[in-house]
């Protein structure tokens, strides 16, 4: 009998440990599992390449990184701007930004108070000849409304 109560006491504790393992490496997958990312050359590249890439990046901007959330609209990007100028078709922004809602290791952590303009849906910093910019889910929905009348 006490061995089959150490045999079920055993079981239990490695069971334990296996859950504490586990679970966090589950929700790990799970939360990223609808996240994608990917690397361009140029601006005309990622536009080619994905619709979801947005319109106003200049095709000669370079070394484009740009991270999506397959089940909404949450956006990151990150490029080379030659001329180290936001695009004619930005404008400033008027009041603060929200913190992008994805994240990836090329984007840092907050870049929303350095916020400058807006670009369509997108948040837009710029540091040196490097943009960054995000969309939130919220406003892409709002922009898909705007666009759907």
């Amino acid at each position: 009998m006490r061995g089959v109560l150490i045999g079920v006491v055993g079981a239990v504790a490695v069971l334990g440990v296996a859950a504490a393992v586990a679970v966090p490496e589950a929700k790990e997958w799970y939360d990223g599992r609808h996240e994608q990312t990917s690397s361009y050359a140029t601006g005309k590249d990622a536009k080619e390449e994905r619709e979801s890439v947005p319109r106003w990046l200049p095709d000669d901007a370079s070394s484009v990184e740009y991270a999506m959330r397959t089940t909404g609209g949450e956006r990151i990007l990150k490029a080379t701007l030659h001329d180290g100028r936001l695009p004619a078709q930005c404008e400033a922004l008027g009041g603060s930004a929200p913190d992008p809602e994805i994240s990836a290791s090329w984007f840092p952590s907050g870049t929303a108070s350095s916020a400058k303009g807006r670009c369509g849906s997108y948040y837009v910093a710029l540091e040196d000849h490097t943009l960054y910019a995000w969309q939130t889910n919220d406003d892409w929905v709002d922009e898909n409304r705007r666009s759907g009348q």
